[in-house]
């Protein structure tokens, strides 16, 4: 016992020193704020976390102010991204994650308090004790550090789940209307195929079309029936595919108009530097540059308590009450007592040589990511121009070629200057361009979508990309052992 007034200051100072540091609040929004600042910035769309019932009945007045209209691109990918239960699930994610950092700004351990009372005849006395661990105490500022970098990669996961959802919801949206126009195209196609194979057959009755130019009229006729009853399955599956991006059921899934055909062609943009500018803007390598900061942060402080895994500090407290003579003292003794657990068999070399191993990994695999997002982007960027480049030589060329090819047969037809079958042939590759015509416009829009998401992330590939997050909890596990 080490008696006098100092000893009494001995658990208020150990109190005191659990509550250095101010802890982090929760925020009203659950940490939205920069994910929807940074959905505006690179898409120029809203995106909100449905909490309440209030939101809830406000989202939907949007969606359905939304599908009013004839659906477009853009409103295709505002829906998704207010009503896409999916993408609402990743920013439940977000807030889990802040949970975890609100949690690691708290002490980083329980104190043990304990009060014992003695009661005899000519005694009374308790004893008070406070109990903390001197380790987690001391290294708590840098946990804090290391939980702050892993929730700011947290929420750039969630601003990437945001933009695949975009990104996903335009290319759904672009499939569907381009099967939609193939279903028009070749509805328009049956009907002249039709014409084809009647007029044939009446020239046969009159003998002037053989068997052989009645049957391929009405092969003809068949094959066309048949991509056009194609075409209308892909439809459907492509309108399907773009309801569930935008997370819609019921009459709203039914009811939503699509346009007849693709927007024209746009202006073909250009971007000096692809390469900067992808590793600039990928959000996905953001977050992997943060948990690799995470996890080497985490790597140091395996190192620095590989020797010392546990320091406990015990401080005790006791005041007695003594009767002698009639009278009843008071004694007051303080002591502190001081617990330290070394490890005797490996010194911490297991802990720290599984945190370097998963270092190493998370900054191997975060190398990987760098070199696939600078390919994806030079990928996308040839894929972009060059669909841009094949749609304007359909536009341009091909289809009136083949627009003056079928008025000067259907004349020459007329002339008798050809048969039947060359009028057939030539209607056969009239609709194969424009079929053609058709993919390479929803292929060159598909391409400006992938080309986006390989510049600011939410592609869906990129080798190891999401392999790096959990590396600082694999180091932290290390930690312990």
């Amino acid at each position: 016992m080490i008696p006098g007034p100092a000893s009494r200051r001995i658990l208020p100072s150990l109190a005191a020193t659990l509550l250095l540091g101010a802890c982090v609040a929760f925020t009203p929004d659950g940490s939205m704020a920069p994910v929807a600042s940074r959905v505006s910035l690179e898409l120029g769309k809203d995106t909100v976390k449905i909490t309440s019932a209030a939101d809830e009945i406000g989202v939907g007045h949007r969606v359905q102010a939304l599908l009013a209209k004839p659906l477009t691109a853009d409103a295709a990918v505002q829906v998704a991204l207010l009503n896409n239960r999916g993408l609402q699930a990743e920013y439940n994610a977000l807030g889990i994650s802040e949970a975890d950092y609100v949690a690691a700004t708290l002490p980083p351990i329980n104190p043990a308090l304990s009060v014992e009372r003695a009661l005899t005849e000519w005694e009374f006395g308790i004893e008070r004790s406070l109990a903390v661990e001197l380790v987690q105490l001391a290294y708590w500022p840098k946990r804090k550090a290391i939980a702050a970098t892993s929730f700011e990669a947290a929420q750039y996961r969630a601003i990437e789940a945001t933009f695949r959802t975009a990104a996903d919801t335009r290319r759904a949206f672009y499939e569907a209307v381009g099967a939609r126009q193939r279903v028009g195209f070749l509805g328009r196609a049956r009907q002249t195929a039709s014409l084809a194979a009647e007029l044939t057959i009446k020239l046969g009755e009159t003998g002037a079309a053989t068997r052989g130019a009645q049957a391929r009229a009405s092969a003809f006729y068949a094959e066309v029936s048949a991509e056009l009853a194609q075409a209308r399955l892909d439809a459907d599956r492509a309108r399907e595919a773009l309801t569930r991006r935008m997370g819609l059921w019921g009459t709203a899934a039914a009811d939503f108009k699509l346009p007849s055909s693709l927007p024209k062609l746009p202006k073909l943009r250009t971007v000096a530097e692809v390469e900067a500018d992808a590793v600039r803007r990928r959000v996905d390598l953001i977050a992997a540059r943060l948990e690799l900061d995470a996890t080497a942060k985490e790597l140091g402080l395996t190192n620095a308590t590989r020797f010392v895994s546990v320091l406990d500090l015990t401080g005790t407290g006791t005041t007695d009450w003594v009767r002698h003579d009639g009278k009843t003292e008071r004694e007051e003794a303080g002591s502190l007592e001081l617990h330290l657990e070394i490890p005797v068999w490996d010194f911490g070399e297991t802990g720290r040589r599984r945190a370097v191993e998963t270092y190493m990994q998370s900054a191997n695999r975060f190398v990987e990511l760098a070199v696939n997002v600078r390919s994806e982007a030079r990928e996308a960027y040839r894929t972009y121009r060059a669909t841009h480049d094949i749609t304007r030589q359909y536009q341009n060329r091909v289809i009136p070629l083949r627009n003056l090819i079928e008025e000067e047969s259907l004349l020459e037809y007329n002339g008798m200057l050809i048969d039947v079958l060359d009028l057939l042939d030539t209607e056969r590759e009239t609709i194969d361009s424009n079929v053609a015509a058709i993919e390479a416009k929803r292929n060159f829009f598909i391409a400006e979508v992938d080309f986006q998401a390989a510049l600011i992330g939410g592609g869906g590939s990129g080798g190891g990309a999401g392999a790096e997050t959990g590396g600082a909890a694999a180091v932290a596990e290390a930690g312990g052992h």
